[in-house]
């Protein structure tokens, strides 16, 4: 296995499609990363199956494997039903996979500014060709726009504080990179809650850098479109903010969870929910790759038209 990333919950996830029963059928894995995922749907796939795969970041697109079935698009998974339409798969798509995860690789290669391990530029942008970035982003909101962001995005105890302390460090000098930021806001936390409130902080930066919750919105809707009906959605979340959204439009069919039901109280969803509580990392694989400990699978399937 690459290690590029570690692949989270990797046989429930892809296990979750069904893919035997539709070998030659098409798939789609939404966000590529590391190619783990991918790889072991080719292997369960069969000879005319179709896998399209989806990764916005070019480090991903170097991992992919050669192979006549796979479909690489060097794109964001927002635009997921632009694209299954283009390729004349829309409403054909028999089982969608995403891992809303960052890859290991993004963490851990410094210079992509995403860890505050890390003394580095102040990137996060997981599309490096355009777009701003978390430099752009400190230094250019509003105390208002930032307090926002660390509220809703990070969930920080005094967001208001963070961003009041953030603006008054960049009267200075800008903030250009982690080790600036750390230390601007380095009197909200101390030695006990130092990697819990830069967690949040940088998780928010990130979100906001990248518009994941707006694409995550976007990419949801349009599986509807994807979908053939009884066609699978796996998808694997890590925050709270994300895996609501998940769980809401698994649900309702809408981010909102707002759930119309008809004239007998039946649920109007799209779909139906396949486990009722997200099946999470068994205790050995957390041993062997912290970074699973948050992951929560659900999986829906497409309610046949009626």
């Amino acid at each position: 296995m690459s290690q590029y990333h570690v692949p989270v919950l990797l046989n429930e996830s892809v296990s979750a499609l069904n893919i035997e029963e539709n070998r030659n059928g098409v798939f789609v894995d939404a966000t590529f990363g590391g190619g783990g995922h991918s790889r072991e749907i080719l292997e369960r796939l069969g000879p005319k199956g179709k896998l399209i795969a989806f990764d916005r970041d070019s480090d991903a697109i170097k991992n992919a494997p050669k192979d006549k079935r796979l479909i690489l698009v060097h794109n964001n998974f927002r635009f997921v039903q632009n694209f299954v339409r283009a390729l004349g798969f829309i409403g054909k798509v028999d089982g969608i996979l995403a891992d809303l995860g960052v890859s290991s690789h993004q963490f851990d290669t410094g210079e992509r500014g995403f860890s505050f391990r890390f003394d580095a530029p102040l990137d996060m942008r997981m599309n490096q060709l355009g777009g701003k970035s978390a430099a752009d982003v400190v230094n250019t909101y509003s105390q208002e726009e930032l307090s926002n962001i660390f509220k809703i995005y990070g969930e920080l105890d005094k967001p208001w504080k963070a961003a009041e302390m953030i603006c008054k460090a960049r009267e200075n000098a800008p903030i250009e990179t982690t080790g600036d930021l750390s230390k601007a806001v380095a009197k909200l936390y101390n030695s006990f809650n130092e990697h819990k409130f830069l967690a949040k902080l940088y998780q928010a930066l990130r979100i906001e850098v990248n518009m994941e919750m707006r694409a995550l919105e976007d990419f949801l809707n349009g599986t509807l479109a994807c979908l053939k009906p009884q066609g699978r959605l796996s998808v694997i979340t890590y925050h709270s903010l994300e895996d609501r959204m998940v769980k809401n439009f698994i649900k309702a069919g809408n981010i909102q969870g707002n759930e119309e039901k008809d004239f007998y109280g039946r649920s109007l969803s799209p779909f139906t929910q396949v486990n009722r509580k997200p099946i999470l990392p068994a205790e050995e694989e957390i041993s062997s790759n912290t970074r699973s400990r948050s992951a929560k699978l659900r999986i829906a399937e497409l309610t046949e038209k009626e």
